[in-house]
């Protein structure tokens, strides 16, 4: 009887354990699941982040390059207005400038 007893005992064990291996494994696999979710959860906050910044990035460089356009051409007016006076003075000034290094080159110094 007593080893009939003893047996009934390691079998109780035996179930108790398969029984807590079972709900390790079941908290484990929610642990697994909850994780897998909050990554997810985190990627999606990070996607709808990076969306808004992305727009409100955009938003401020078409409000910007609408200035830029103005500036761009007012740029191109005053260059070529700097363009036109050196290209006047080289004009009016290159003949004198010619004569200067003609005499230089062609006079001879000891």
């Amino acid at each position: 009887m007593e080893a009939n007893r003893g047996q009934n005992g390691i079998q109780q064990l035996l179930v108790a354990e398969q029984d807590a291996q079972h709900v390790v494994n079941a908290a484990r696999n929610a642990k697994m699941a909850r994780l897998k979710q909050a990554k997810e959860e985190a990627e999606k906050e990070i996607a709808e982040y990076r969306a808004q910044v992305e727009y409100e990035f955009k938003k401020k460089v078409a409000e910007s390059s609408g200035y830029s356009g103005a500036n761009v051409k007012r740029l191109e007016t005053e260059t070529d207005a700097k363009i036109n006076h050196l290209k006047n003075e080289a004009a009016r000034i290159s003949h004198d400038v010619v004569q200067m290094l003609l005499k230089n080159v062609t006079t001879v110094r000891n």
